[in-house]
């Protein structure tokens, strides 16, 4: 196999033999299998990027006298006028079929020990709708709310940015659910790259004798995967102008918020992230300042101490403008990176448990990190705006993530949970309605945002209670008081 002969000659060079040590061990149809995933790989391209990270690393230790708080403007501070203004503008874009959704949604679940994505999780609501589900019909009620507003019915796409290890499942399960009825023409997904994984010394990690470890490139992946897909193309060509891009785990996300992209594009936003009000300092979660004059989020692991916990004069952390990774952008930024940028962004490196091939051969599964993967990060974008935005929300109606497994007891399921079915309460309550038991759920096809609840006046509502809107509403019905 003069191919073969090749590899080896190429792996000897650049020190990474070791990829083909059982080689002989092989049959012919693994050898090809094993040649052709070498073969797909730049190995010189992709040492680089792996120097380049552990240099990256260093960088990213960002001299604290450096960072400057970054300037935000918070939504509860606005009058009612304003953010109706801006809910209209936002409605109209969307009547206008100006607007896409981007769902980061490579991950594995691993953290949360499940063996599919996240957005397929069962949450544990009453009415057992998945993350996926409680996105997909945040985007019909907007389409219904917009509609109502312009008489128009416009589209949202709603593209969802896939992994090697998430594609198959998440294109069969929202095929199975009928794309939560949202239009199948709608729907896009398509895959962010993948990298190999290294050891501590620099070499590829053999994850069976007959392939390579890979991991996906992060969700900094999505300018690539944008260009390399198609997709931005066939978004600007469908009259997309607008964009929001955020992670599929945080179950209270306002998915296209009107309020937020009114915002953006009254004030000529190219590129806007929403924030909330840090105040533990130890709290593992991003903050977005500046750096000599650029808009950066530096990772709480990355400040020091000190910093991370320094005081304003009205004794708030000086830092704490903390990144829910909920953006806009326009699409002509997201353009703009992916063709002029996307080889200039930052690299960082996480530390990972890597399955291998052990010294007697056998997969082995270590108990620590003992390798490692290299990412982008969907933020480190922001150093390319030319208008930006740092926009601060309440915690309590827009952030509570799923990042750990129940055991954890901190940003889990049943955290998640309580999120939801707490500002529910409240939205029941303003109505003038009654909860006795703490835990209701109401659909997104009800309502988006609490609006549009003026039947449950006067009504009380019991544990576990579901409120629907009439194309999905069951028989039972609350108590009346």
């Amino acid at each position: 196999m003069d191919g073969f002969l090749e590899m080896q000659n190429l792996l000897s060079e650049y020190q990474q033999s070791h990829l083909l040590k059982y080689s002989g061990e092989l049959t012919e149809s693994e050898r090809k299998e094993l040649l052709e995933q070498l073969q797909s790989i730049d190995i010189k391209e992709v040492l680089k990027l792996y120097e380049k990270a552990q240099t990256s690393a260093g960088e990213n230790k960002i001299c604290d006298s450096k960072m400057r708080p970054v300037k935000v403007e918070i939504e509860k501070d606005l009058n009612e006028s304003l953010l109706n203004e801006y809910f209209s503008v936002g409605l109209d874009a969307i009547a206008q079929s100006q607007v896409a959704v981007i769902v980061l949604s490579g991950g594995q679940a691993t953290r949360l020990g499940l063996p599919y994505p996240k957005g397929m999780c069962p949450v544990g609501l009453p009415s057992g709708k998945t993350l996926f589900q409680i996105q997909a019909e945040r985007i019909r009620k907007l389409i219904k709310l917009a509609k109502q507003k312009t008489g128009q019915e416009g589209r949202v796409i709603w593209c969802l940015m896939t992994s090697e290890a998430t594609d198959l499942l998440t294109d069969k399960f929202l095929k199975q659910n009928k794309y939560f009825g949202l239009p199948k023409e709608n729907v896009k997904l398509f895959k962010q790259h993948q990298l190999p994984c290294f050891d501590f010394d620099g070499k590829i990690i053999l994850e069976e004798k007959d392939s390579v470890a890979l991991a996906p490139d992060g969700n900094g992946g999505l300018y690539k995967a944008l260009k390399t897909s198609g997709l931005l193309k066939q978004l600007k060509e469908s009259g997309i102008k607008y964009v929001h891009v955020h992670g599929v785990d945080n179950i209270l996300v306002r998915v296209a918020d009107p309020i937020f992209i009114g915002k953006c594009i009254k004030d000529g936003i190219d590129c806007g992230a929403k924030v909330v009000l840090k105040t533990d300092p130890k709290e593992p979660l991003g903050v977005i300042c500046q750096i000599e004059d650029k808009y950066q989020v530096i990772e709480y692991s990355e400040i020091p101490p000190e910093t991370a916990e320094s005081k304003d004069e009205d004794g708030q952390l000086k830092f704490s403008a903390g990144n829910i990774c909920s953006h806009f952008f326009t699409l002509d930024f997201l353009e703009r990176v992916s063709n002029d940028h996307e080889d200039s962004l930052g690299l960082h490196i996480a530390k990972k448990i890597v399955t291998h091939v052990g010294p007697d051969g056998d997969k082995f599964r270590p108990t620590s990190p003992n390798g490692i993967k290299i990412e982008k990060f969907v933020f480190d974008a922001f150093v390319y705006s030319r208008r930006f935005l740092a926009w601060r929300v309440e915690r309590g109606t827009e952030f509570s993530p799923v990042k750990n497994s129940d055991v954890s007891k901190t940003d889990c399921f049943p955290t998640a949970r309580r999120a939801l079915m707490a500002l529910h309460k409240k939205w029941i309550e303003s109505n003038g309605g009654e909860v006795k038991g703490g835990a209701v759920e109401i659909s997104p096809l009800l309502s988006y945002g609490g609006e549009g609840l003026e039947e449950v006046k006067g009504k009380t509502y019991g544990d576990r209670d579901v409120l629907l809107a009439d194309e999905e509403r069951a028989d039972d019905s609350p108590t009346e008081t």
